[in-house]
């Protein structure tokens, strides 16, 4: 019999390249709506890039922010990426420290 234990160990891996993928996905995603902010052209909506960082990838996007220089006079963005990545820190903790 399989224990819940044992199939969290096979996932943590998994778990940690898609948060991986999620930060880089962030981190360019930032650079393209800044690009495109530039242009006058179509943008990427906030609230993806909410879910993106909800999904573990606030890491990636607040390196984004600072980098490309993006979203850095917003509020919710300004306050709520440090909120989100502290949030992604201990879910991830919580998950590895617990469950494994």
């Amino acid at each position: 019999m399989v224990k819940e234990g044992d199939i969290l160990k096979e996932l943590f891996p998994a778990g940690i390249f898609i948060t991986l993928i999620f930060n880089i996905a962030g981190f360019f995603i930032m650079g393209y709506d800044k690009k495109m902010a530039g242009k006058g052209k179509w943008r990427i909506p906030e609230k993806t890039l909410i879910i993106i960082s909800v999904s573990g990838g606030a890491v990636g996007v607040m390196l984004g922010m600072k980098h490309f220089r993006h979203k850095t006079r917003h509020a919710l963005f300004v306050y709520g990426m440090p909120f989100l990545v502290l949030f992604n820190l201990a879910v991830f903790f919580y998950i590895y420290r617990f469950l494994l």
